[in-house]
């Protein structure tokens, strides 16, 4: 099977989005190689997370081929691809990040990754004008694909509240962490990066975009009050709600040799600072799914999130659920996780079993799985 997929995030994306199409991409070209995969991007650029496209020879990435369409890249890729996809043969079509292009020939398969509907949930952290794109190309996507991937039972759910779509035509395939995650580090590598970061001999983690929505606040109003005295380490792109933090730290006249906030950390660092850490904490208010979670149980740290949502979809049955604007209830469980060790051992054991279920072979094979339905 000729399969075109949308790659402009595999290429300009370092996270979210990006990852997500790079790993899907990855396996699906490791474990399929009898199929062609054809990647539609408006321009190319030096992504070193793409060299596993090098050296295969049932790959190719397309790129816009006219005076126009290379001036007018948005345009090409959201109207005028679909000339690209007859030209080049594709016989079903992938919309990797919540979209695919005009259909004006229906002549092959299409299919969308719908990732989250956060923009309708939680309107007031976008722009009207986002807003407004995010609608159009969504509800274009979710009417014209021919089956639309949800990453959660969560994201499921809101297609059908939202845009009142077909449950028949949605189908939930899970999504993976890059392998870096489910790697063994040696002791050796582990004491470099505790000593390149400066890490504490034990610390409360957090990983996530510091924006509103992941509720950095509720963690820090939860280590201000815990009984154990533990730092806490952030990693994460700072965004305008760092300012808000700052504001609070000054607030609540919070120690500050009690929080970290790591800048720099590359996906080969990150898994080792996961197995540093004592307890993965994650009071976000919504997600799609939530990799982080997933990334630290494949890590073996025991989690604790949020009660509500896909939190539970991503961290199974053993990890902890909390209120997330519940400080003391946080603070409790953050302060049960960090003395009981028998508690934290069966928390690890059971979550790197169950993140087994999203093994990159189950991942693909279930996408897969779509593909061949047609």
């Amino acid at each position: 099977m000729r399969i075109g997929f949308d790659a402009k995030r595999a290429y300009q994306n370092y996270t979210g989005l990006g990852n997500y199409s790079r790993d899907l991409l990855q396996h699906l070209i490791q474990n399929y190689p009898e199929n062609e995969f054809k990647l539609f991007a408006p321009k190319e650029f030096k992504n070193p997370r793409l060299n596993f496209l090098n050296n295969n020879e049932n790959t190719e990435t397309i790129f816009p081929d006219t005076p126009i369409d290379k001036t007018f890249k948005g345009f090409w890729r959201s109207v005028n691809m679909e000339k690209s996809i007859i030209k080049n043969k594709i016989e079903l079509y992938h919309g990797l990040s919540n979209e695919i292009p005009r259909i004006k020939e229906h002549h092959i398969p299409y299919v969308v990754t719908i990732h989250d509907l956060i923009f309708k949930r939680f309107p007031r952290y976008y722009r009207s004008v986002d807003r407004k794109i995010y609608n159009l190309k969504f509800k274009y996507a979710v009417k014209n694909a021919d089956i639309t991937i949800a990453i959660s039972e969560q994201t499921k759910r809101d297609l059908i509240d939202f845009y009142k779509a077909d449950p028949n035509r949605i189908k939930v395939v899970y999504q993976s962490c890059h392998e870096n995650f489910r790697k063994e580090y040696s002791n050796e590598l582990l004491h470099h990066i505790k000593k390149k970061f400066s890490l504490p001999d034990q610390f409360i983690l957090n990983v996530g975009t510091i924006e509103s929505r992941k509720n950095l606040h509720a963690v820090l109003n939860a280590v201000s009050i815990m009984k154990n005295d533990v730092p806490l380490v952030v990693v994460g792109r700072k965004t305008k709600y760092m300012n808000f933090i700052n504001i609070q730290l000054k607030k609540m006249k919070f120690d500050l040799n009690k929080i970290m906030f790591l800048h720099d950390v590359s996906i080969e660092e990150l898994p080792s600072i996961y197995q540093l850490s004592s307890v993965f904490v994650y009071p976000s208010l919504f997600e799609g799914f939530g990799i982080p979670i997933i990334e630290a149980l494949s890590c073996g740290i025991p989690v604790i999130s949020s009660i509500d949502g896909c939190f539970k979809e991503a961290g199974g049955p053993e990890s902890i659920y909390i209120d997330p604007n519940n400080y003391e209830e946080l603070a409790d469980k953050i302060d049960v996780c960090l003395e009981n060790e028998s508690l934290r051992q069966k928390m690890k054991k059971s979550g790197y079993e169950y993140v087994k279920k999203f093994d990159p072979k189950i991942i693909s094979k279930d996408i897969m799985n779509v593909y061949q339905s047609f």
